[in-house]
């Protein structure tokens, strides 16, 4: 399943991450990604999500259309994860 192979592919790029990716449209093309690393304390949002981004580039020039993606340090997502259906 594509939700499972973005997962893996996140993980093994970002250190400690914990990831959620989701399908919410169930077409395996627009997909939703909540990833929650302390790699991305002190680091602006955009480069956290160049982090992410940058190792799916393959799967986007595969299958992948869309991702819409959250980044969180472990301490804002205690703060938000109420938000979060996952």
């Amino acid at each position: 399943m594509i939700t499972r192979e973005i997962q893996k592919i996140i993980e093994n790029s970002i250190e400690n991450a914990t990831v959620h990716v989701l399908d919410p449209m169930n077409d395996g093309h627009h997909l939703q990604a909540i990833v929650i690393s302390p790699a991305f304390e002190g680091v602006p949002l955009i480069k956290q999500h160049k982090m992410v981004m940058t190792p799916l580039k393959e799967a986007f020039a595969q299958y992948v259309h869309a991702l819409g993606l959250k980044t969180f340090t472990p301490e804002k997502w205690e703060q938000v994860k109420d938000q979060y259906n996952v």
